[in-house]
């Protein structure tokens, strides 16, 4: 029997394009979720200004000067409550030995009268020989008693002292711990300021360290114009001085001396006080002083910065001047935030040779002055001890020491 064709018609067979979709889908996924990763991540920060780094490691410099100068208090506060400490401790030592003397002596009584023991008055008068033996065994009794008596008073008394000092020296070591935890403390301070200092400049190239260069030397170059200014100023407004005291003593001729003149021979060079030189009063001891701190401070020129030095060999900027001032008889505190209360206030108009000048609004560096608008410092780390404009940093004030 044959086959009977299909009256169906037949399918048709339908491309499906759903594995496109999905990976176009995919890539497009891909695609947004690299933008969104570069759209969200953090821009590469760009480098730093030469001119910013110089500003920012001179920050770093004058902050590790701050701490300087903290860790030259707790340094100081330390080593003077070592010294109290030390002479505390010996004390009680010597508290402690008389105590020992007083205990022995003590002991001696008590030994002295368990063996002889202990007798009534009234059997000592009934045994006594006669009633003046009797009278004259109760003086020495008494006077015993005496001596007793006060052994136990001055054991009592040494006992009461030496407590009352090794309860201070158990507090001055408990101040000393607290100093050396600031000592430390400010020493850290000073190291990470360095080291970040440090770590700035080491990251410029040779082409910046150049700039960098440059810049410092147009910097002194500002300085120094403007010392120059103020030296020239000085030098004017001492000429005037010098013409107006000359016109004065002129007058003073005019006034006193016309119509003398025959006797006017006798009498010169035997007048005290007339001499030149030592009969210039306060200012020429300060000038004299100041010329051995001057002498000093040349000396020392060259020399490297050391954070926390105070001579011979390395100095900070406060060890130098304290060092210099040394030299002239003047003791100064180790600080400059202590050296800036020393002595007189000046101008900087009025600044004389040996004076010290200050630097920034919290003091944290200190130079002496030699004249003409120039100092001798020991400036920062990395740098010796040299001669600068004391226009080279912002001025806080000046004193004059003696």
């Amino acid at each position: 029997m044959p086959v009977l064709a299909s009256h169906r018609k037949p399918r048709t067979k339908v491309r499906t394009t759903t594995p496109a979709v999905g990976f176009t889908t995919a890539a497009l996924a891909s695609v947004t979720l690299l933008s969104t990763q570069s759209a969200t991540a953090a821009p590469a920060e760009p480098k730093p200004a030469i001119e910013d780094v110089q500003k920012k490691v001179d920050e770093l410099y004058r902050q590790a000067g701050s701490a300087t100068q903290q860790y030259n208090r707790a340094k100081s506060a330390s080593t003077a409550q070592r010294t109290k400490v030390d002479t505390l401790l010996s004390d009680v030592a010597k508290r402690t030995e008389k105590i020992n003397e007083a205990r022995r002596e003590l002991g001696a009584y008590a030994a002295e009268q368990y063996r002889t023991g202990g007798i009534a008055p009234t059997a000592t008068f009934f045994l006594a020989d006669d009633p003046q033996a009797y009278f004259d065994q109760s003086r020495l009794m008494s006077r015993s008693t005496e001596r007793q008596q006060k052994a136990v008073d001055d054991f009592r008394t040494q006992q009461a002292a030496a407590s009352k000092k090794r309860a201070e020296a158990v507090q001055s070591l408990e101040k000393l711990t607290e100093t050396q935890t600031a000592l430390r403390s400010s020493k850290q301070n000073v190291q990470t300021k360095l080291t970040e200092a440090r770590s700035l400049l080491s990251k410029l190239t040779a082409e910046e360290k150049a700039r960098l260069a440059e810049l410092e030397r147009k910097k002194e170059a500002e300085a120094k114009e403007k010392a120059e200014k103020l030296a020239a100023r000085q030098a004017a407004e001492a000429k005037e001085r010098e013409a107006a005291e000359k016109n004065a003593r002129e007058e003073a001729a005019k006034e006193s001396g016309g119509g003398s003149g025959s006797g006017s021979g006798s009498g010169t060079g035997t007048s005290p006080g007339t001499g030149t030189g030592t009969g210039t009063g306060a200012g020429g001891s300060y000038a004299a002083k100041a010329e051995k701190v001057l002498a000093f401070a040349r000396a020392q020129i060259g020399k490297p910065y050391v954070w926390g030095a105070a001579g011979p060999s390395s100095y900070d900027c406060s060890g130098l001047t304290q060092a210099a001032w040394r030299e002239a008889g003047v003791t100064l505190p180790r600080t400059t935030w202590d050296q800036v209360e020393v002595g007189t206030r000046v101008a900087t108009s009025d600044l004389q040779p040996g004076d010290l000048v200050f630097f920034y609004d919290d003091i944290s560096h200190v130079g002496i002055y030699k004249g003409d608008g120039m100092m001798i410092h020991a400036p920062k780390p990395g740098a010796n001890v040299r001669e600068e404009s004391i226009y080279y940093m912002p001025i806080y004030g000046s004193v004059r020491p003696a």
